[in-house]
This record gives C-alpha cells, sequence and structure tokens, in this order.
C-alpha cells in the first residue's frame, strides 16, 4: 500500500531527490506535531497519498467515508500543515484514489483469509498473538462507519479504543436494535488493533461462541486451557451478550473473565439489544460490571443518516443511484442500515433486470412491497401493550380502573408516547387511560418531558429503571 508522498510541482521536484524528501519529511512533521505519531501512523500512512501541485495539494483516499473521516476530524490540521510549508491559503483538495481503493479491498481480503498452515509457512511455529476467525471472514473498518447524530457518541469511543485500548471507558458496552452498527463497531475496533498494533492479542468472539467453548471444555475438564485463552487476550471484544441470559454457568464464568480482564486493565468491548440496567435475565453483578464503565446507545438511523448510508452504499456500486432516488427512498424507509443496503440491491437488481435507467418512478416498482410495509400506523392500545411488554406488567393493566399505584409511572410513559405517536387529542387519551379530564393527560406528559430533560429514572414494581431507555426501547417494540 503507498506510503510516500508523489510530489509533482515543478517548483520543489526541479532540486531533484533531496528537496522533494526534504519537503516530505517536513509535511511529516508538521502534521505528526498536530495530531501526534500514533494518530498519524493509524489514519494517514498506509491511507493516503498525496499529489503536489501548482495548485493545490491532491489528498488521495481509498474511500468516501474515510476522506470524510479526515476531513472532519483531522481536515484543520492538515490545512494548517500544508499552510505552514506553502504558504496562506495554499488550497488542500481530497479525491478517491483507485490505488488506494485497490490496496484497501486487498487488505480486507488478506485479514479474511485463514491463516495459513503450519506446511505453507517456514514462521508458523512462532505464536500467533491475534486471534482470527475460524472461517473467512470481511472485516468492516471505523473508515466505512456513517456516522450521525444517532451514533456519534458510540463511533467515537471506538475510535478511541483503536488509539488507546485500556485507557477511556471500560468496559465499553454499546447497546441498540438490530441493525444499527453494533457489530460494525466491533469489527472496526478489531481491524483498528489489527492493522496499528499487530503484536497486540486480539480476541473478538461471539456470546453464543463464548458459550459453546464453554460447554466443551467443560465436557472435555479443559476449563484451564479455555480460561487461558480468554483471560490472557489484551483486549476482549464479545457481540450479542444477550445470548447469556438464563444461561447461569455461562454468566459465571464470563464474569469470572471479565473481572480478571478489568483487574489487568486490559480492555473489554461488547454489545446488547438494550440497555444493561433493562437486562432483567442477565446476573446483577454482571449488569453492575457493565455500568462500571462507558454505555453508549445506538439508535436507528434518522433521515439525514439514512441518507448518507445510502450514499454511502450506492457509491461502492459500479453504477452510482441518481442523489435524487437515494433522498426518496432515505424520505420513505425508516428502518434499520440493513432494511437501506437492500434497498439498494433491490433497486440495482430490478433496473438491471429491466434495462432501465434508475428513476423515482422504478424505485416505487421495485421497492413497492417494502415501502408499503414502512408505512404503520400506531395506535393507543399498541402503545399500552408496548409499555406493558418491556415493563413486564400484565396487557392491560394500564387502562384498569383500580388504578394500581405499581403501573402509575408506567401509564404516565403510556401517555406521553400516544402524544407523541398518535393523532389522538389529550381528551381521547385521557378517556382511554380511564381519566375524567383531559388535565392529567397534560400533566402526564410534561412529567415524562421532566424526566427526559433531567436524564432522572422512573420507578416500576419497585424498580427504578431510566426512563430515556424506556423510551427507546418501547419505541424499539413499536417499530417491529
Amino acid at each position: 500500500m503507498p506510503t510516500r508522498f508523489a510530489l509533482v510541482n515543478p517548483r520543489l521536484a526541479a532540486g531533484g531527490t533531496t528537496e522533494s524528501t526534504t519537503f516530505e519529511d517536513r509535511l511529516e512533521a508538521a502534521l505528526i506535531s498536530r495530531v501526534n505519531a500514533d494518530r498519524y501512523n493509524l489514519w494517514f500512512r498506509g491511507h493516503t497519498r498525496f499529489l503536489l501541485h501548482d495548485d493545490a495539494l491532491i489528498v488521495g483516499v481509498p474511500n468516501l467515508m474515510l476522506q470524510e473521516w479526515l476531513q472532519k476530524t483531522f481536515g484543520d490540521d492538515l490545512r494548517e500543515a500544508v499552510q505552514e510549508l506553502l504558504g496562506p491559503d495554499f488550497p488542500v483538495r481530497f479525491v478517491i484514489d483507485p490505488l488506494l481503493f485497490q490496496a484497501a479491498r486487498a487488505e480486507q481480503e488478506r485479514v479474511a483469509a485463514p491463516p495459513a498452515s503450519p506446511a505453507a509457512s517456514p514462521r508458523a511455529e512462532r505464536p500467533v498473538r491475534v486471534e482470527r476467525p475460524k472461517s473467512p471472514r470481511r472485516w468492516r473498518s471505523l473508515g466505512d462507519f456513517v456516522v450521525g447524530p444517532c451514533n456519534r457518541v458510540a463511533h467515537a469511543s471506538a475510535l478511541s479504543v483503536v488509539e488507546e485500548p485500556g485507557q477511556g471507558g471500560n468496559p465499553l458496552v454499546f447497546f441498540g436494535p438490530v441493525g444499527t452498527g453494533k457489530t460494525h463497531l466491533l469489527e472496526g475496533i478489531y481491524l483498528g488493533l489489527r492493522r496499528r498494533s499487530p503484536d497486540l492479542s486480539v480476541r473478538y468472539v461471539t456470546a453464543e461462541d463464548f458459550t459453546n467453548a464453554f460447554v466443551h471444555s467443560m465436557h472435555a475438564h479443559k476449563q484451564s486451557s479455555f480460561r487461558q485463552k480468554y483471560r490472557d487476550c489484551s483486549v476482549l471484544l464479545i457481540d450479542d451478550v444477550d445470548f447469556l441470559k438464563g444461561k447461569q454457568a455461562t454468566q459465571i464464568e464470563f464474569l469470572h473473565t471479565f473481572d480478571s480482564l478489568l483487574a489487568d486493565h486490559k480492555q473489554v468491548v461488547l454489545t446488547l439489544d438494550c440497555h444493561p440496567r433493562l437486562s432483567d435475565d442477565l446476573l446483577p453483578e454482571l449488569v453492575d460490571r457493565l455500568l462500571g464503565g462507558a454505555v453508549w446507545s445506538l439508535l436507528p438511523p434518522d433521515a439525514d443518516t439514512r441518507l448518507d448510508i445510502l450514499r454511502a452504499r450506492s457509491a461502492r456500486g459500479l453504477h452510482t443511484i441518481p442523489d435524487d432516488v437515494l433522498e426518496f427512498v432515505a424520505s420513505q424507509l425508516r428502518g434499520n442500515v440493513r432494511e437501506l443496503e437492500g434497498a439498494i440491491h433491490s433497486l440495482r437488481h430490478y433496473a438491471q433486470v429491466t434495462q432501465e435507467t434508475i428513476t423515482i418512478e422504478l424505485a416505487r416498482e421495485a421497492l413497492g412491497e417494502l415501502l408499503r410495509h414502512a408505512v404503520r400506523v400506531v395506535g393507543m392500545e399498541d402503545i399500552s401493550n408496548a409499555v406493558c411488554r418491556v415493563l413486564r406488567l400484565p396487557e392491560g393493566s394500564l387502562n384498569e380502573k383500580k388504578r394500581a399505584w405499581a403501573a402509575s409511572q408506567a401509564r404516565t410513559l403510556a401517555i406521553y408516547l400516544c402524544r407523541k405517536h398518535t393523532a389522538a387529542t389529550f381528551g381521547e387519551i385521557s378517556r382511554y387511560f380511564g381519566n375524567k379530564t383531559h388535565s392529567s393527560a397534560v400533566a402526564a406528559e410534561r412529567k415524562v418531558r421532566d424526566w427526559l430533560q433531567g436524564d432522572l429514572p422512573m420507578r416500576v414494581n419497585d424498580r427504578d429503571w431510566p426512563a430515556r431507555d424506556v423510551v427507546e426501547r418501547v419505541e424499539r417494540d413499536l417499530g417491529r
């Protein structure tokens, strides 16, 4: 992969090799002084190509995602470094470099390839510190992750792990519904650490694989080797911890593994479908450990992020999709990332089969079923049932006449969500939940807004629940 500067500015090249080398070293030093050596090696070295012309410094990058990340994160530093050497207002432009694009794809394929057999490699007897999956896998990078308000903090936390594992939030917990990018972040951390610190012992595993390995070690009486495998690593990445629910023995083993790693200041990153506090089927001790680090949510993408995702996926194909079509799809589909990716594949396949140009009208035809199912009317009964499911209350308990105190705050939450997601008036909502006047619904909505603005808990069945997390979970339940 190219790592050196290609200097084609005749003013600098005229002096021969010494002049071009001097400029290269000076520009690299100027950048390092601003972003530090580790960040330069992680994000620039091997991932960028610099072409110096009379009118601008061209920064070649392998893909649009890395371009946007570099511009957003290091754009000012890069411009300052260039202007320090070439004068004020010297422009900097980013372009997608075909050589870097091909090199990045080759690197992904190399990382995904299974390890060589001992007979094929004279160095196979050397210990391999980085855990490789048993089957080929194309690892997604953090540079390919589309960042928006729904995931910005989680993405930034993943980057901090790559730059300084064990120094920030530990454990680091990502939670959110399916298709919001939790696994992508874990893969990006794995790939970033492997590139940045190839000698670091990094282990990526799903909770299901952890469970299967633990059960196998029990039956084979090899618990010692199992524990050594998971406790001697420097970074443990574990996906879909929800799989451990109800498996008490595995949870206890994982808890001991967890404690061992944290005691040695080793980084642990894991994913869940919901906030740890809402995971009733996990051991209280394990939930307590998870809450001791940094817990960040990933939500379904908002409209702007959906459009960015569609643009990024469109740019990966041989033929891009017109922007007005992407804007139409982003406005109509409100699902997760996989649904958006599926829409892109469906559009391209439909256009290929029909031999037609991709337009908004063709998108309506190709995505007809998907668009119809994307429109769903939510009623007050839907909301009441969803709140009961999430908070594990008997169905129908929110509008019973006996007005049980245990359900009062859950009822308050349901009233707020009815105002948010339905066209019902305060009077209609009040009557549905058994109140005589609309003033009680007005007060309930105001109370929940105070909970959310103050990040306060709500109490149900003698237990405090984070109001913001409950709202997010009920809304995810409604979206199913």
